[in-house]
């Protein structure tokens, strides 16, 4: 089991008062964020070597697993695990056990990566997007480098579709354990994709008005809290962020609907990520989110001990997510609680491989 962790005097003991996050009350306020490692097997399902890496960092406040596909029209990127098949379901139960059995709390991160593929992922047909614009630069395949096609515009009557995949893979990680889930509203992605203007150009139901570019991300929230209740949902935003050639005129009123409606909903959490290196946009203070949410927040986005300690004792968060900190140091928690050195994280073996970069860092103990 999970041995409790004493924070040194001082500097971090923020990071260590317990906290409540849903259903769950967590002896610390440190987060393992989701991270594409790229490691999936045949039929995209996770591996042994999967197990292992979660169980290593099951010490985590809450682990959000690396991003999981919904449907087979969600895979954007090779080797990434799924979570709509049987076989799926099986591989991430074994990893699910083993994070209990040291004492973990695991959500799975709901995902469909909308215009953000290629045709060869869909048998030649083009991805699906809100509308029919293509993001800038070249997506990763197994076969090199390619650039983006545009993708197809969803129909509005195909949309409820959509959102029966994400309530499809809530219903499935739901059957492999998990103890909770986070719907992937971030880093232009399907969901960022129908929330922001600048991807999406709809004159339906589904586009224009900011009550009409919610309302898709709102069915998929209503249609996944249906099945775990809201107490085990989570939804992860980045509202600043460029990546994968994202922007929307007025971000600040957008997602400060989207705050308010997804606290009216009485969530487990609001993930916010505060700055993930693609954007210099200051525009406006996204922790202020978390007013309009009135619920647990996470912050992510380059955070060190010193300035998540900070941004949890000012109150504007109540948990803080490390990814690449998390990614080279199992025993991150203990870490910071000691105030010991941190393993430097690889980043040639951030993506595909074996054990080397994934299950390889060593702990304090060894």
């Amino acid at each position: 089991m999970t041995t409790a962790l004493h924070a040194t005097e001082g500097s971090v003991a923020p990071l260590f008062r317990p906290a409540t996050l849903g259903p769950f009350t967590r002896p610390h306020r440190v987060v393992m964020s989701p991270m594409t490692r790229s490691r999936a097997a045949e039929g995209n399902a996770v591996t042994s070597q999967t197990a292992t890496y979660y169980r290593q960092r099951a010490s985590a406040a809450l682990i959000v697993t690396e991003a999981t596909q919904v449907s087979p029209g969600g895979v954007g990127y090779p080797s990434t695990p799924g979570i709509h098949t049987d076989a799926q379901v099986e591989a991430w139960r074994r990893v699910v056990d083993a994070v209990h059995a040291e004492g973990g709390v695991i959500f799975l991160q709901l995902w469909h990566v909308g215009r953000m593929s290629h045709p060869m992922y869909h048998g030649g047909a083009l991805p699906v997007a809100p509308s029919a614009i293509a993001p800038l630069g070249e997506v990763f395949t197994a076969e090199g480098m390619k650039p983006f096609e545009t993708p197809r515009a969803l129909e509005t009557d195909e949309i409820a579709s959509v959102v029966a995949e994400f309530r499809h893979g809530a219903e499935m990680a739901k059957k492999a354990g998990f103890d909770g889930v986070e719907i992937h509203g971030a880093n232009g992605y399907l969901i960022d994709q129908f929330l922001r203007d600048g991807s999406n150009r709809r004159t339906d139901r589904y586009g224009g008005s900011i009550e009409n570019r919610l309302r898709f991300p709102l069915a998929v929230v209503d249609a996944v809290a249906a099945v775990w209740g809201p107490e085990r949902v989570g939804v992860r935003i980045s509202p600043l962020s460029a990546f994968n050639s994202m922007d929307d005129s007025h971000p600040a009123e957008l997602f400060g609907a989207f705050a308010r409606e997804l606290g009216e909903r009485s969530l487990a959490y609001l993930h916010i990520v505060t700055d993930d290196g693609f954007s210099d946009d200051r525009s406006f203070d996204v922790l202020s989110l978390g007013e309009a949410f009135e619920g647990a927040v996470i912050a992510a986005g380059g955070f060190d001990a010193q300035s998540a300690t900070e941004v949890v004792e000012s109150g504007r968060a109540d948990f803080v997510a490390f990814g690449r900190a998390f990614l080279a140091n199992p025993d991150l928690p203990a870490r910071l609680a000691r105030g010991a050195e941190l393993n430097a994280p690889d980043p040639s073996t951030f993506y595909g491989g074996g054990e080397e970069g994934y299950t390889d860092y060593p702990t304090l103990t060894g």
